[in-house]
């Protein structure tokens, strides 16, 4: 069990390392790293860890693994930035509040929302390119719109971009 335990922590530690894009590429890492496994057993691997693949930049999709820290705290920097980079566009209806991202996405949007304390937001439900965001009733649909708008750097009167 124990060579288990450790070849899931070097598989988390490697997609943190190197851009990951296939099962093949990571069989290869971790034999650099003395470790054997088959690709059924890297397959079950990352579906135990979680791991999902995203899209970076260039088009390329890369494995991930989210964290799960709900005590932790997103600066407001960081949820600036990813908001800026990810968000495609913000609409509300009631309590609720749509986002949109580029496909694959939504989750790491998703967990820097969830993370960032907004006392606005009292939660988060992503799917692969879309974000439900359920607004506390003091500030409805709108006001969290408003405010998740203003962080992606979304202008809210004509729809466009304009980055902070």
């Amino acid at each position: 069990m124990s060579g288990k335990i450790q070849r899931q922590q070097l598989i988390t530690k490697l997609i943190a390392k190197h851009q990951v894009s296939s099962q093949p590429e990571l069989q290869t890492l971790l034999k650099r790293n003395k470790i054997e496994a088959t690709q059924a057993t890297i397959s079950r691997d990352l579906e135990e860890l979680g791991a999902v693949k995203v899209r970076v930049t260039g088009g390329e999709t890369v494995y991930a693994i989210p964290e799960f820290e709900p005590a932790r705290l997103a600066p407001t920097d960081h949820l600036r930035r990813v908001m800026g980079e990810w968000v495609a566009d913000v609409v509300a209806s009631g309590t609720l509040v749509v986002v949109r991202t580029p496909p694959g996405c939504a989750h790491v949007v998703a967990s820097a929302l969830d993370r960032s304390g907004l006392e606005q937001l009292l939660g988060t439900v992503a799917g692969d390119d879309t974000i439900i965001c359920v607004a506390s009733e003091q500030a409805g649909g709108k006001g969290l719109a408003s405010k998740l708008r203003q962080l992606a750097g979304l202008d809210v009167k004509k729809g466009k971009v304009a980055r902070v």
